[in-house]
């Protein structure tokens, strides 16, 4: 197979993974120069089907986490189609899977077989809850966000706990295979060694948790909900101006300092029951009438250029599109155009920038087994990687 550009050249990737987890860690891999290889059974990735909405008769959703990779339909039910898929293990650097732990024994690709044939092979795994006791619960990203915790800090103190807006632990999950691949991959050409990298949600997003998970390890204290509000600093939330809500976050001394003269009103820093940032958390019930107070003096946007340019933290709630449109504001180019003609589709661009090897974007999201013949004619031939 052709051997692109970028940091991971010539590292070949078996997908063995599918919805958003692993597919998306693959799809950092591919952007970085990995050669991906999805593997789908016969009834195909079941994002395919998560419509609307769609791009043509495509579901955004597929699209969004699938660019960079070549596609084989596989059916390891069937045996013949079973030795395929081993042999494009036997020949990987990496394996991405996210099937129920032990699932891929019974075919011969679990991480023991497959390093029995090929040593050297860094073996990525994504589970919801491990693969000891928590083995057969569904990984599901909405279970997580209940099981962790994340849904009993989201949404009003009064009102029921809430759901992240996106899959937010898949996400993070994915993230973290990738850094333990890159970290295995290290390791193996120091030493030769391949491994198994193990991610489940529930961990990643036990971690995720940060200061809320420290508050209760280190400090014995259970977060609750706050709305928007920070637990540890104020403000930090989102103050209503003239017209909309304004996100504002002067965190330190110095910042609150800044917002203060921002507002016209400088004696508010200078009143001891603000001094500092435990006094105005401590406080944020007196302090936050005197800000919203003055901020209805203007627009949200208005605002958000005046502190910024004055070094506070703000910004404007915007919808997805606001989103975007900040970036390409702000230089970051924020959309990219994978494949040509009639196949290309606006992606989002990698997030990592190299000054030396920048992400590709060669391959759009591929149809359904589109690369199958050339591959299997490639896993049939004698292995030219020795």
């Amino acid at each position: 197979m052709e051997i692109a550009d970028g940091p991971l050249s010539g590292v070949l990737v078996a997908d063995f993974s599918r919805v958003l987890a692993g597919p998306y860690a693959t799809m950092l891999l591919a952007d970085l120069g990995a050669q991906v290889v999805k593997v789908e059974g016969p009834g195909g990735d079941e994002t395919r089907s998560w419509t609307p909405p769609v791009r043509g008769d495509v579901s955004t959703y597929y699209l969004g986490v699938n660019r960079g990779k070549r596609s084989i339909t596989l059916d390891l039910r069937d045996e013949t189609d079973a030795g395929l898929a081993r042999e494009l293990a036997r020949r990987a650097d990496v394996v991405v899977e996210n099937f129920k732990p032990g699932g891929l024994a019974k075919y011969g690709l679990d991480y023991d077989s497959v390093r029995a044939a090929n040593p050297g092979v860094v073996y990525g795994s994504i589970s919801g809850f491990g693969s000891g006791q928590g083995r057969d619960v569904p990984g599901y990203d909405l279970m997580v966000q209940a099981i962790s915790g994340l849904m009993s800090l989201t949404g009003d103190p009064d009102g029921p706990p809430y759901r992240a807006g996106i899959s937010v632990f898949d996400v993070m999950a994915g993230n973290h295979v990738v850094i333990g691949i890159l970290a295995a991959l290290l390791h193996r050409d120091t030493t030769g060694q391949g491994q198994h990298v193990e991610v489940n949600l529930l961990s990643s997003a036990l971690t995720g948790l940060v200061n809320h998970s420290s508050a209760y390890v280190a400090g014995g204290t259970v977060p609750y909900r706050m709305g928007n509000a920070h637990p540890s600093v104020f403000p930090y939330e989102p103050l209503p101006t003239a017209d909309n809500d304004l996100i504002v976050a002067a965190a330190n001394d110095g910042q609150f300092r800044r917002l203060c003269e921002v507002l016209g009103i400088p004696e508010v820093a200078d009143d001891p029951r603000f001094a500092h940032n435990a006094d105005r958390t401590e406080r944020r019930d007196e302090l936050r009438p005197i800000l919203t107070g003055r901020l209805a003096e203007r627009g949200a946007v208005e605002w958000f250029e005046l502190l910024v340019k004055a070094g506070v933290p703000s910004g404007p709630i915007n919808t997805v599109d606001g989103g975007f449109a900040m970036a390409e504001r702000f230089g970051l180019d924020p959309i990219v155009e994978v494949g040509e003609g009639d196949r290309a589709v606006p992606t989002t661009r990698h997030p990592i920038r190299f000054s030396r090897t920048p992400a590709g974007y060669r391959l759009p999201p591929p149809e359904p087994d589109e690369h199958g013949v050339e591959l299997r004619a490639w896993l049939t031939e004698e292995d030219d990687r020795g």
